[in-house]
């Protein structure tokens, strides 16, 4: 939960809410760089983030890029030549290619920006300051090795989601074709299985963090206890792993997959896809409910799920009301610290916001 600071809005107040472009025109493409982000041709959004310097970037995991948008509106290009590849080390990153990239976040310390490849079954690094682009985790090969040993000769499949222990000492990888959460010591460079045996299974509530399946970990977040959350795509259900108890606390979805516009008993509740979740300063979750084409909101004080933004049917807009805005396919969602979410509508070709 890194930069968040501030309770969001209560449920009470969503009829006040509003929803409005924030970046790209609808059209998938790429154009518009050094002009106002909202006139701009983005392709496929996902990851999104505040960066220290009070920017929103976000990555287009179908224009292989990443970009950002300054406090004025202005778009610019910050890594990726467009091109899918598994290049660039130790150059620029405006130079490099990616292959689908999934998320990004901010390393705690230096500032520095972290991208999952997903395709490339890698994590990377941009040093912010030099512009440089490097390899963090994943020899670029699938697989499902290296535990004990440095994370730049492990072997990932297809990892998703990333995230930095509240207290930046870890950083924590949704290595989801493996079913398993990894994690790799900032300090010693070295990774290890986190939680996850390596196979698909159920996820009893209460389990041991170590040694119980997990079903496809797909996004995951901190809360400001120092908590974790997981959303499981296969699973579609949202998970809280009590770090201090060690075990494994069920907090959202049946396990069936569904969608409701009703406020329901958020174990109750089915979801449909999850792929997405972040996690506000009252400890409501937010959540990408992506097949369903929507956001909702696990509402801590009530235990209930809630939707937030969208039908449930896909349809680009109308910017206005959130349970009138049509979403499509979203992925990313970040909360920020005065009280706006963030959403990454991916074939929709645009970044929304929430307002409260």
């Amino acid at each position: 939960m890194l930069l968040r600071l501030l309770p969001l809005f209560a449920a009470s107040t969503l009829s006040a809410a509003s929803v409005s472009t924030f970046a790209g025109n609808g059209q998938k493409g790429y154009s518009g760089d050094g002009g106002p982000a909202a006139s701009a041709m983005i392709n496929d959004p996902f990851g999104v983030v505040r960066g220290p310097d009070g920017a929103i970037w976000f990555c287009e995991y179908g224009g292989q890029r990443i970009r950002r948008v300054d406090q004025d509106g202005k778009i610019t290009l910050i890594a990726g030549n467009g091109q899918k590849g598994y290049s660039g080390d130790g150059g620029p990153a405006t130079a490099a290619t990616f292959n689908l990239p999934h998320e990004l976040r901010f390393g705690p310390r230096r500032g520095n920006l972290f991208v999952v490849d997903m395709q490339n079954h890698a994590v990377r690094k941009i040093d912010v300051k030099t512009g440089v682009i490097t390899t963090v985790a994943g020899t670029g090969q699938p697989g499902y090795s290296g535990d004990g040993g440095p994370a730049e000769k492990a072997q990932l499949k297809q990892p998703h989601s990333i995230q930095f222990s509240p207290d930046g000492k870890h950083l924590y990888i949704c290595d989801i074709g493996n079913h398993v959460i990894r994690r790799i010591d900032m300090k010693t460079k070295r990774i290890e299985t986190f939680a996850g045996t390596g196979k698909a299974g159920d996820t009893p509530d209460g389990a041991p963090v170590r040694g119980t399946p997990l079903r496809g970990p797909r996004s995951l977040d901190f809360d400001r206890n120092g908590d974790l959350w997981l959303c499981t795509r296969e699973g579609n259900q949202v998970f809280r792993f009590d770090i201090k108890a060690g075990v494994i606390r069920h907090v959202v979805g049946s396990g069936k997959k569904g969608f409701s516009t009703e406020s329901q008993p958020a174990k109750q509740a089915a979801l449909n896809g999850p792929k997405g979740v972040a996690v506000d300063a009252k400890g409501d979750a937010w959540i990408v409910d992506t097949e369903s084409h929507s956001i909702r909101v696990y509402r801590a004080a009530t235990d209930r799920l809630e939707l937030a933004v969208g039908t449930g049917k896909k349809h680009d807009g109308p910017d206005g009301d959130p349970l009138k805005c049509g979403l499509a396919r979203p992925h990313g969602v970040w909360v920020d610290d005065d009280g706006k979410v963030f959403i990454g509508d991916s074939e929709n070709h645009r970044v929304r916001v929430l307002r409260p």
